[in-house]
């Protein structure tokens, strides 16, 4: 049975992978900060295949630890976990820098640090970095998110060449219906955007086809 990592699995685009994978017989270890929505979301997987679920958060070295023990022999890392920042979203002249470090503490060096922890135990396997289009879009008030990012995708790039056995993506789901973006624009209505459930098969299809490492968006994937 495939064993996979996932981050900032209690909802969203994580949760939805989680269950994608549950149901194609994948074991699965998952983390989010919130106790109370892993559970749920633990409840729910392990009536499907075996799931592991450890609260913690990803910036944390004992808690990267702690998810690389409990995974031991690894197919698929997904480092999903993110951090927006601030929310309305400020304008780079007013960022607030010890929310700026945050943020690149959580989306770069984060998931730096889970690939480095779980490496041993991935021989020849994948591992996925959720991106955004931010990564390459100047929108305005994105210059934490969007930055840190960029700073993801150069580090997936750099670790595909390094290790050319594993297969190495950031992926670009572009806009979801997450809590995350619906803080990203407080007291919008985002009713409009896909479901996160949507990018799955695009995501499932990268997976399994195992294309050279790179950056791919979800709409090039799945027509």
């Amino acid at each position: 049975m495939p064993v996979a990592l996932i981050t900032g699995a209690s909802a969203g685009l994580g949760l939805a992978l989680a269950k994608a994978l549950a149901g194609r017989g994948w074991s699965l270890v998952i983390d989010a900060r919130g106790e109370e929505a892993l559970s749920r979301a633990h409840a729910e997987l392990a009536k499907l295949t075996d799931v592991v679920a450890i609260p913690g958060d990803v910036a944390d070295p004992a808690h990267r630890r702690e998810l690389a023990a409990a995974a031991g022999k690894l197919d698929l890392l997904v480092n999903n976990a993110s951090a927006l920042g601030p929310s309305p979203l400020p304008r780079l002249a007013d960022y607030p820098l010890d929310e700026w470090e945050h943020v690149y503490r959580v989306d770069v060096l984060a998931p730096l640090g889970l690939i480095q922890a779980t490496l041993p135990a991935l021989a020849g396997g994948i591992v996925v970095n959720v991106s955004s289009d931010a990564a390459v879009e100047a929108y305005e008030g994105w210059g934490g998110y969007g930055s840190a990012k960029a700073a993801l995708d150069h580090v997936t790039a750099i670790l595909g060449a390094e290790h050319p056995d594993l297969a190495v993506y950031a992926f670009d789901p572009g806009d979801m219906r997450t809590e995350m973006h619906q803080r990203a624009f407080p007291g919008e209505d985002i009713s409009d955007r896909p479901e996160p459930e949507s990018v799955v098969p695009a995501l499932l299809d990268l997976i399994a086809n195992r294309p050279a490492s790179g950056r791919y968006r979800a709409q090039e994937l799945v027509k």
